[in-house]
């Protein structure tokens, strides 16, 4: 398995490795428990998404689609009522 990702947090982890799944890549995020040892270890890069050595420039060329994404605005409420 070869690392391709560093999530900033535990929630980002699990939005790649969902986006993964859904075109059948399987994904193993990594570093999870590290989460509690911030004061004791580096605070950056302890999460990793890791994919199999074969599915690396997929999983790669999909993560690049998601960072590409344009937010959507958030709708006024005045539209609701």
């Amino acid at each position: 398995m070869i690392r391709i990702y560093s999530p900033r947090d535990i929630t980002e982890a699990y939005l790649i490795k969902g986006l993964l799944e859904q075109d059948n890549i399987p994904v193993h995020v990594t570093g999870l428990y590290l989460q509690g040892g911030i004061g004791e270890l580096p605070v950056s890069d302890l999460l990793g998404v890791n994919v199999p050595d074969e599915y690396q420039q997929l999983a790669l060329s999909i993560i690049e689609q998601y960072e590409q994404a344009t937010p959507i605005a958030p709708m006024d409420t005045k539209d609701c009522e």
